[in-house]
C-alpha cells in the first residue's frame, strides 16, 4: 500500500554537516576535516576544559549525596545561570542590568535564542524587514524565514576578504524604518573579518537614525580573542554607551566546549523594568509550547564555573589557550603557502594574508566550489564550498599538507574569479 506521505521530498543536505557526514565516511589514512565548527586540540581531538571537569565533579557530588536532583527547570530557565549570564556579555556594571532593564531567558544554545528572537520580532514587530549580512551563517536566513519575517541582505566583504564598510553603511540606510539588523558580536561566520570599534560606531549612527532593532548574536564570545570583553566591546557599546534597545542572543558551544549541551540565552535589553518584565512573560510564552523549558546539566555546569572564582580563573585561561592555538595556526597555513610558494587564489589578493588578519573560528580562504572538490576527492580534506575553512582542524603537523593540497588544486582547477 502506498504511504499518504509519498508527495514528501528528500530535503537536501545541510551543507555544513553534511561535510561531516563525507568525512566520517572516508576511510583514507590521511584526511582532515576543516568543515564543522568546533574546537579541536593540536593531535586534532575534541577537548573537555579543565573548568567543565572540575565543576562535573561537584554536581555529580551533589546528585550523589542527595543535595540537588534532576527535576524539570522553570520554562526560562536556571535562575543561577541567568544570573550570571547577561554579565558575561553586558559586564557586571552595566546600567541596563543594574535598572533590571534586561529580560533574559536560558535557550538551547544561540540557534534556539535565535529561533526564540525570531518569534518574537515577528509577534511584536510585524512587518519588520531582517536584515542579514551577505555572507552569514546560513541557518540565520532560514530561522528568521520559518519566522514568517522577510530576509535582505546587506553587503559585507569586498573581493579581497576585507570589510566593504561601505557598501554595508549604504545597504543599512537604504533599509525601511523600523528594520531588524542581525549583526555577529564578534569573529563573523562566515569570514572571520569584523568592523573596527570606529566602523562599529558608524553602524550604531544608522541604527538610531533608522529606529532599527540589532539583534546581535554571539557564538565565539572569549574564543575570538581570548579576552570576554573585549570580544563584547560591540554589544557593550550599543547597549550601556548610547542605551539602544536590543537583542543579544549568547552560546556556550565554543567557548565551553559544550556543544552538545545546547546552552545558551537570549537577552532583550530594553529602556524600561516594567517592559522588560513583561517581555520575559512574553518570551516563556513562546518558550512554552516549543520545546517547554531547557537542559539542565550544561545550565548547571556554566554556572558552576563562572560563579567560582577558581573556576572562572581556569576557564580564563583556557579561553586563551584555545584562541592562541587558532591564531598560531592560522600563521603556520599562510606561511606553508608562502614556503611553497603558492599562487593567491585571483589576481585580487596581493598575499595569503586574510588568513591571519581574520579572526575565529573559521577563515574564508578565497577559494571556490572547483577547488574545494579537488581537496576532497584527491587530497581528503573537506570543507564547505564556499572556501571556509574552520581552522580549528588545522594543526602544526597537517598545515604544510593543507598548503600543498591548496597549491595543486589552484594549479588543476585554476584560479578563483577575480
Amino acid at each position: 500500500t502506498m504511504s499518504r506521505w509519498n508527495h514528501v521530498t528528500e530535503a537536501p543536505p545541510d551543507p555544513i554537516l553534511g561535510v561531516s557526514v563525507a568525512f566520517n565516511a572516508d576511510t583514507a589514512a590521511e584526511k582532515v576535516n576543516l568543515g564543522i565548527g568546533a574546537y579541536r586540540d593540536e593531535n586534532g581531538k575534541p577537548w573537555v576544559l579543565g573548568c567543565v571537569k572540575e565543576a562535573e565533579k561537584k554536581i555529580t557530588e551533589q546528585i550523589l549525596s542527595g543535595k540537588s536532583n534532576l527535576e524539570y527547570l522553570p520554562v526560562q530557565g536556571l535562575q543561577d545561570f541567568l544570573d550570571q549570564t547577561s554579565k558575561i556579555i553586558l559586564g557586571a556594571d552595566s546600567a541596563a542590568l543594574k535598572e533590571k532593564r534586561v529580560s533574559v531567558v536560558q535557550t538551547l544554545s544561540g540557534t534556539g535564542a535565535l529561533r526564540v528572537a525570531a518569534e518574537f520580532l515577528s509577534i511584536y514587530n510585524p512587518g519588520t524587514v531582517v536584515y542579514v549580512s551577505d555572507p552569514t551563517w546560513t541557518n540565520h536566513i532560514s530561522i528568521f524565514k520559518k519566522a514568517g519575517l522577510e530576509v535582505r541582505t546587506y553587503r559585507y566583504l569586498t573581493k579581497t576578504m576585507s570589510l566593504d564598510i561601505d557598501g554595508l553603511l549604504e545597504d543599512l540606510r537604504a533599509a525601511p524604518e523600523n528594520s531588524t539588523f542581525v549583526l555577529h558580536t564578534v569573529a563573523h561566520n562566515p569570514s572571520g573579518v569584523d568592523p573596527t570599534p570606529d566602523q562599529w560606531k558608524q553602524i550604531a549612527e544608522i541604527v538610531k537614525a533608522k529606529n532599527a532593532i540589532p539583534v546581535f548574536d554571539t557564538a565565539y564570545q572569549g574564543y575570538a580573542s581570548g579576552d570576554l570583553d573585549k570580544d563584547a566591546w560591540s554589544v557593550r557599546y550599543f547597549a550601556n554607551e548610547l542605551g539602544i534597545e536590543l537583542l543579544v542572543t549568547q552560546s556556550y558551544s565554543k567557548n565551553f566546549g559544550l556543544y552538545g549541551e545546547r546552552i545558551g540565552a537570549l537577552n532583550v535589553v530594553t529602556k524600561d523594568a516594567a517592559a522588560a518584565g513583561r517581555i520575559r512573560s512574553q518570551l516563556n510564552g513562546i518558550i512554552r509550547p516549543m520545546y517547554s523549558s531547557p537542559q539542565l546539566q550544561g545550565a548547571r555546569l556554566v554556572a558552576a564555573v563562572i560563579s567560582d572564582p577558581e573556576l572562572y580563573k581556569l576557564w580564563d585561561s583556557e579561553l586563551k589557550l584555545m584562541a592562541g592555538r587558532i591564531t598560531a595556526v592560522r600563521t603556520a597555513l599562510r606561511d606553508a603557502l608562502i614556503e611553497i610558494s603558492c599562487p593567491t587564489p585571483s589576481s585580487n589578493y596581493a598575499s595569503w594574508d586574510h588568513i591571519v588578519a581574520q579572526i575565529g573560528m573559521f577563515a574564508y580562504t578565497g577559494l571556490e566550489a572547483k577547488h574545494v572538490e579537488i581537496l576532497q576527492s584527491k587530497w581528503h580534506i573537506y570543507c564547505t564550498k564556499n572556501g571556509r575553512f574552520s581552522m580549528a582542524g588545522v594543526n602544526l603537523k597537517n598545515a604544510k599538507y593543507i598548503a600543498g593540497a591548496i597549491k595543486d588544486a589552484l594549479a588543476t582547477a585554476g584560479p578563483s574569479a577575480a
